[in-house]
């Protein structure tokens, strides 16, 4: 019986500017690792509490490796990612 396939990871424009900014090895480490979580199992992060719009808004944050990741998961299961934030 064949893994679930991880979800296609997409970036808003936004996003894809923070990225583009991105120097530090370790924050691109830490970007990385997160988007593998989240790749892996879409509905890890939390919604954010007060946002009634659809698609929800979901956060999802590592402590240890200090990042926040912003993102909705669409209908076919593509996560699109919002932001990024070093915590």
């Amino acid at each position: 019986m064949p893994g679930r396939r991880r979800a296609q990871i997409a970036f808003s424009d936004s996003a894809a500017k923070q990225l583009e900014n991105l120097t530090d090895e370790h924050q691109i480490h830490a970007l990385d690792r997160a988007l593998v979580a989240i790749s892996v199992d879409p509905e890890i992060g939390e919604p954010i509490p007060g946002d009634t719009t659809h698609p929800e808004l979901l956060q999802y944050a590592d402590e240890i490796e200090r990042v926040r990741v912003l993102y909705f998961v669409t209908a076919l299961r593509t996560v699109v990612v919002v932001a990024y934030i070093e915590a």
